[in-house]
């Protein structure tokens, strides 16, 4: 899926919109991603497909929150252990080096994923662009914001299918993403007035904005109120709803768009 640099901002903004994005992390050591592979088609592939792509019988795991936020099995191995049995998980008593290992497979899945490498090319336009249509204008929610004969008028024509694709899955730029409207930020102190400007930099312990003068803002995270208004929160968003068939219909029908 989506390859983002993991700025201080990506990470940061866990609230607002970088919790919502796929972000490239390193991948774990071979050997480690190649035991995982092993107990994952073992124990887990019969559900999840050999892949963790899924089946008829399991999700897809490479889109799971769990996955894309576990760290070496933190949040994995609670899940493993206990199962869900409401929905027809079995608890697994796997070793702590266990858990890694599949964690270690998952996480190569999901950089797999983020960087396409497993979508080549000439399997862009496969989608069915009637069903994108409808994605476009139901559950995807993309014509409250945009029109089909308004500002994407002509897409198809201007962009080429790579890149409607790469801005489809890099809504903030880079990799040849679209490069977006930057994010805006209002600071309110706990004392004095209210600081509006264009967000630079945003962690756990402080936050800094550019003002409308062009000055440079930093505020402690611990004595001010922070507001945050992304205009790319919608796309984000949608990075973690997309299916495969939704993005390959969705793409389908917007080269249809000439």
């Amino acid at each position: 899926m989506l390859r983002v640099l993991q700025s201080c901002v990506g990470i940061a903004l866990a609230g607002s919109f970088a919790h919502a994005q796929l972000i490239s992390r390193p991948v774990p050591p071979s050997d480690a991603v190649e035991r995982g592979q092993k107990q994952f088609v073992v124990q887990c592939g019969s559900c999840h497909g050999a892949n963790a792509r899924g089946d008829d019988n399991g999700p897809d795991l490479v889109r799971s929150e769990i996955v894309l936020d576990d760290e070496q099995g933190s949040l994995l191995g609670p899940v493993i252990r206990k199962g869900r049995p409401n929905e027809g998980m079995p608890a697994f008593d796997l070793s702590d080096a266990q858990i890694q290992d599949l964690a270690a497979f998952l996480r190569e899945r999901t950089q797999a994923a983020i960087n396409r490498n497993a979508y080549p090319l000439q399997n862009l336009l496969t989608g069915d662009a009637k069903a994108g249509q409808a994605f476009f204008n139901g559950a995807g929610r993309c014509n409250t914001c945009h029109s089909a004969t308004g500002d994407l008028a002509g897409i198809g024509s201007r962009v080429q299918p790579a890149q409607l694709q790469t801005r489809m899955l890099y809504p903030r730029g880079g990799r040849g993403g679209a490069s977006g409207k930057p994010t805006m930020a209002t600071v309110t102190p706990r004392t004095g007035p209210a600081v509006s400007g264009t967000l630079e930099f945003m962690d756990d312990f402080t936050v800094g904005l550019r003002d409308a003068d062009g000055y440079y803002r930093s505020f402690s995270r611990d004595v001010a109120k922070v507001e945050l208004q992304d205009p790319l929160a919608g796309h984000v968003q949608l990075l973690r709803q997309y299916t495969d068939k939704n993005l390959h219909d969705m793409l389908a029908y917007l080269v249809t768009l000439k």
